[in-house]
């Protein structure tokens, strides 16, 4: 059957302040909603019940922030990425601002499967000083395990952690930033990491800084 689609753009966009809350189902309901009235001419999946061709990157969790979602869109007819952005950006929900559109090739993976790595920053300063925050980290990086949970399952989260450290600013508090490992079926997850810190996800505050392609990975 041949494809209905001559273009895929990918869409770079942020989720801030009461967006933070909303599930990524309801996150691509959004998204598909400002494509729509944005008239740009989006491809359509083929069938009983067709859906805009819109791939989205890795969920992120409920609360945490972020400058680095990322959505594929097809298209039926091709746009220029800034003419596009010139018609989406304007009509992206609030907390959900368009920050890039850039061109990807037709016949790349999806962005779920080429995913390799995301990286976290938190601001834990209400709850624990900085002197306490870098024990802490020194204890769960000198540990060969870090033994978490998951749906009954016992797993082990230290190979998942690329990065753990504390970086200061001058104008806020010490963030602590986190590199983790995101492949299908192998994802270290910023809550269970926290967790394994002794820190409660809902009393500090994550964003997500960076999701790594494994074409943008450095060799």
């Amino acid at each position: 059957m041949q494809a209905n689609y001559v273009q895929r753009l990918r869409l770079k966009f942020g989720k801030h302040g009461p967006a933070r809350y909303i599930s990524h189902l309801d996150l691509a309901r959004a998204v598909e909603r400002a494509l729509n009235r944005s008239r740009l001419p989006v491809a359509y999946t083929q069938g009983y019940n067709p859906r805009p061709r819109v791939q989205f990157a890795s969920a992120l969790p409920l609360g945490f922030t972020s400058d680095c979602e990322l959505a594929d869109v097809w298209l039926e007819q091709e746009v220029p990425p800034d003419k596009a952005w010139a018609r989406l950006a304007p009509v992206m929900p609030p907390g959900l601002p368009l920050l890039e559109v850039s061109q990807a090739p037709l016949d790349a993976p999806a962005m779920q499967a080429a995913i390799v790595e995301a990286i976290y920053q938190v601001d834990a300063s209400d709850v624990i000083d900085d002197a306490g925050l870098q024990r802490r980290v020194q204890s769960l990086l000198s540990q060969e395990k870090v033994l978490r949970e998951r749906r009954g399952k016992e797993y082990d989260l230290r190979p998942l952690i690329r990065g753990l450290h504390i970086e200061q600013s001058d104008d806020g508090p010490p963030l602590l930033t986190m590199r983790l490992v995101q492949l299908p079926g192998n994802t270290g997850r910023p809550d269970e990491l926290l967790l394994a810190l002794d820190l409660d996800p809902l009393d500090v505050r994550v964003h997500r800084v960076a999701i790594i392609l494994q074409e943008e990975e450095p060799a």
